[in-house]
């Protein structure tokens, strides 16, 4: 495997962020993979995402997991962000709008915790 300057300054810059290099490696350049905060498996080299994919299951299932992730971070950004311009609204029927997206919201991320399940 070689690895240039540029890829190591990756690999390091991943370890800055919070990232853990794991045991397994890249099925395409088989440099080492990294585990990001988001739970994804990242190849510096390549710059590429990585699925897992176990014996069994399909590449659909694999990615169902990380799918859910991205999608309840995207949904927990929203909460904050209606949380912010409902703690600055001061007309009442902007906040019943803005409560009504912040109740589906929440309805949304349960059911995605559901599915994580």
């Amino acid at each position: 495997m070689a690895t240039n300057k540029k890829d190591l300054q990756n690999m390091a810059d991943l370890l800055k962020q919070g990232a853990t290099l794991t045991e397994l490696s890249c099925p395409a350049c088989a440099s080492p993979l990294f585990k990001l905060k988001s739970g994804e498996l990242w190849c510096a080299k390549c710059q590429k995402r990585v699925i897992v994919v176990r014996e069994g299951e399909t590449p659909e299932e694999a990615g169902k997991s990380i799918m859910l992730s991205g999608l309840e971070s995207t949904v927990l950004t929203k909460i904050r962000e209606i949380q912010t311009k409902i703690n600055d609204e001061k007309d009442p029927a902007q906040l019943e709008k803005l409560s009504a997206t912040l109740a589906s919201l929440l309805e949304n991320l349960e059911k995605i915790k559901r599915m994580k399940q």
